[in-house]
């Protein structure tokens, strides 16, 4: 049976196994050994006929995970090392692997789940948020781009609701992140004990129809036309002209934040967001996601942005280039050349005879 580490429990309930992300402190931010430890406990809980359900859930009262540890991504960069495309090498084939896993995968989006929590947990088949959940893709803040999967799953939300919260890497809550796809139902956070009871001996669906409930109004659905509007612009720079020139206060606001953001990160997720759509399979996107991720490793504005937010705290980023008109469509191409390591190759070995990824086809409830 799987026994976990120390920043990953583990424990077996009935017919559900649990995965504990174990990390309270730095609201569960995934590690290397963290990944491998939830890939290990897949892999026997799959083999395992009295695990029906999984189950991940995380410790503390702040969320399920802030996101993969960038203080160390950070170090790995200013070194020139290759720990972080190793970590993301393990961390995307994990997140294929839970959007393929065929037991129901549970994902209990309570409280912060941002970044790489995006990537444990919205490519489950049964993903459940509460009113404390903040739901966000923020790596342009920190000279990154969405990854984990991201730019699959928001490239598929209504509209040009995914262009936004990808650009500004603005948080949801609850009743946006189903509207995006990004969950499945609301369950109230002190329903959530009781939720995790019913899944040790019902099936997965059963359980979880005891507890939803609709989910308290969100804001995206009402700001969907401007949002429409601006975000259809073929570049970021005519993006934020129009948010600019709508004359809505929210569409303002989302253009004052672009301009804070990454101008190469912004343009980086611009096209791979755009890319993304073309492909039929989580996988292939991945492995574009892995060849940008590379890219920016190399980048100065990976270094710098999470100096600023993370390490420092000024909150006072020098992006290079400074300005959106400075970024060249060289600059952008760079993000997709094969990395030195080589690419992921995630398409080639993952990917099923019939393509792509169908959630309602695997894991069901």
């Amino acid at each position: 049976m799987p026994t976990g580490t120390p920043d990953v429990l583990l424990r077996t309930e009935g017919r559900a196994g649990f995965i504990t992300l174990n990390r309270p402190r730095a609201i569960n931010a995934l590690t290397h050994a963290m990944v491998v430890a939830v890939d290990g406990a897949l892999t026997d809980w799959e083999r395992d006929p009295a695990v029906t359900t999984v189950v991940i859930e995380g410790a503390g009262e702040r969320g399920l995970c802030a996101g993969g540890d960038i203080r160390a991504i950070h170090d790995d960069a200013r070194a020139g090392g290759s720990a972080s495309a190793a970590f993301w090498r393990d961390e995307y084939r994990l997140n294929a692997r839970i959007a393929r896993y065929p037991k129901p995968y549970v994902a209990l989006m309570d409280g912060i789940v941002m970044g790489g929590g995006v990537g444990v947990s919205a490519h489950g088949s049964v993903r459940v948020v509460t009113e404390r959940s903040r739901v966000a893709m923020p790596e342009t803040g920190i000279g990154f781009v969405p990854d984990v999967g991201g730019t699959h799953l928001l490239g598929r939300a209504p509209g040009e609701l995914g262009t936004h919260l990808a650009l500004t890497g603005a948080p949801v809550g609850a009743a946006d992140a189903i509207l995006t796809g990004l969950a499945d139902a609301f369950v109230p956070s002190a329903e959530l004990p009781a939720l995790a009871r019913d899944l040790t001996d019902l099936p997965a669906g059963e359980a979880l129809a005891r507890h939803a409930v609709a989910a308290p109004a969100g804001v995206l659905a009402e700001q969907r036309e401007w949002i429409d509007a601006c975000y259809t612009a073929p570049t970021v720079e005519e993006i934020v002209e129009r948010l600019f020139e709508s004359g809505v206060p929210a569409a303002k606001e989302a253009a004052e934040t672009l301009l804070g953001r990454s101008p190469a990160a912004l343009k980086a997720t611009l096209a791979t967001l755009r890319r993304s759509r073309a492909l039929a399979s989580l996988e292939e996107v991945l492995d574009l996601e892995y060849r940008v991720s590379c890219a920016a490793l190399t980048t100065p504005d990976l270094v710098e942005g999470i100096r600023a937010q993370v390490v420092d705290k000024d909150r006072d980023p020098h992006w290079t280039p400074a300005a959106l008109a400075e970024v060249t469509e060289a600059d952008v191409a760079r993000y997709f050349a094969v990395p030195d390591g080589g690419d992921l190759g995630l398409a080639a070995v993952l990917s099923a005879p019939s393509g792509g990824v169908d959630r309602g086809a695997r894991g069901g409830a």
